[in-house]
């Protein structure tokens, strides 16, 4: 039986008691369905028609009027071109605030960019890193970070909290990380992973970018075998996309502060460590960060995450680069794992990017005034 893993990502996660969230093809149902019967698992149905699901997401693309960008839409789906048009035109147009630039190529040669955000107020500023994007099939993450920049951007003037944000530090806001792959779960195959990067000898393509950091590589959680969607890759930062962040991120390790990565789906604030159950050095600072993150976030449409370490909150993953920025020496390393909680999966409506990302900001942006205030 082919089956398509949605949560957890690993079979190696699944064990009794465990809620499991599998795609299967049409074809397959015939068979399963009685299998689970007889083995008296319990099982709903969420999705009945996937392929309908995914046209109506990305189907009627042409009434979008996708060259302006003055009307640009931050609560539909934007595909890669567009999210790079839309930052070269945020670079040109908002020169005060944004920056753009790239750290690098992806293994197709696209290039991989960031905006810098904050007014240039004075020599040196502490900074936050957010990306998104990693896992290609996460699409409300790229969504995220655009809103992000679309909150910052309008709300400068008005917002007292905001100001203080982009006057007292930058935000590096990469939208999509992994550019090779959102690409493909375009254009080929919607619920892609991983990056794009061949293996000659199995002939599968791509790694987890989420297992190809150097911090106990390829251990317990991430996979040896290329065609696994948890696949380790060939060696730690064997990804150019990895390699790039990863330099960018060494490079500025004294003024980074804060890592912030979005994923979905499963409704949890995750921090270190991911690959062992232990408690970090500085816990009852980015404990009481990500309690305050999750009440802020839940007043706005009473949605609950739940948080904490990622080994004990979500499951036991290595490589990581939210492990990777932490071990690194930013003291808060967070991953979110945006709504839902399974109904829709990795297919969340367009009409809940917006209640989504604003509930979100709130939980960033209490993050972020957490990080300007002394925590000892």
């Amino acid at each position: 039986l082919q089956v398509d893993l949605w949560q957890p990502s690993s079979a190696f996660h699944v064990v009794e008691g465990t809620v499991t969230d599998v795609r299967v093809p049409q074809n397959t149902t015939r068979i399963l369905l009685p299998y689970l019967q007889q083995a008296n698992i319990h099982y709903t149905v969420l999705i009945s028609d996937l392929q309908k699901a995914v046209e109506n997401q990305t189907g009627l693309r042409s009434y979008r009027n996708r060259r302006s960008l003055s009307g640009y839409n931050y609560e539909v789906y934007h595909s890669l071109e567009e999210i790079q048009d839309w930052m070269h035109h945020l670079n040109r147009t908002h020169s005060d605030l944004v920056h753009m630039f790239s750290v690098g190529k992806s293994y197709e040669g696209r290039s991989l960019y960031v905006l810098k955000l904050g007014k240039r107020s004075r020599p040196y500023k502490k900074a936050v890193w957010i990306d998104c994007g990693i896992h290609a099939r996460e699409w409300i993450g790229p969504a995220f970070c655009q809103w992000f920049v679309k909150e910052a951007l309008q709300t400068y003037q008005t917002d007292p909290a905001m100001r203080k944000m982009l006057t007292q530090l930058y935000f590096y806001v990469m939208p999509v990380f992994n550019v090779d792959g959102y690409h493909f779960s375009w254009t080929n195959d919607r619920f892609w992973r991983k990056t794009r990067s061949k293996n000659t000898r199995f002939h599968c393509h791509g790694v987890d970018a989420n297992r190809n950091w150097k911090v106990k590589w390829c251990d317990e959680g991430a996979s040896f075998h290329p065609c696994d969607d948890t696949y380790c890759g060939p060696f730690p930062e064997s990804e150019p996309e990895v390699k790039a962040v990863a330099h960018f991120l060494r490079k500025h390790r004294k003024q980074i502060k804060a890592y912030l990565s979005f994923h979905a789906y499963a409704q949890m604030l995750l921090y270190p460590y991911s690959y062992k159950y232990e408690t970090i050095p500085n816990f009852n600072c980015v404990e009481s960060a990500a309690y305050n993150a999750v009440n802020a976030l839940q007043s706005a449409y009473g949605i609950r995450y739940r948080y904490g370490p990622a080994s004990s909150t979500l499951y036991v993953s290595s490589g990581s680069s939210m492990d990777w920025a932490y071990k690194n020496g930013i003291p808060y390393a967070f991953a979110f794992e945006l709504r839902d909680t399974g109904h829709f999966g990795f297919l969340l409506p367009e009409m809940l990017i917006k209640p989504t990302c604003t509930e979100t900001m709130l939980a960033v942006k209490n993050i972020t005034l957490h990080l300007l205030k002394k925590c000892h």
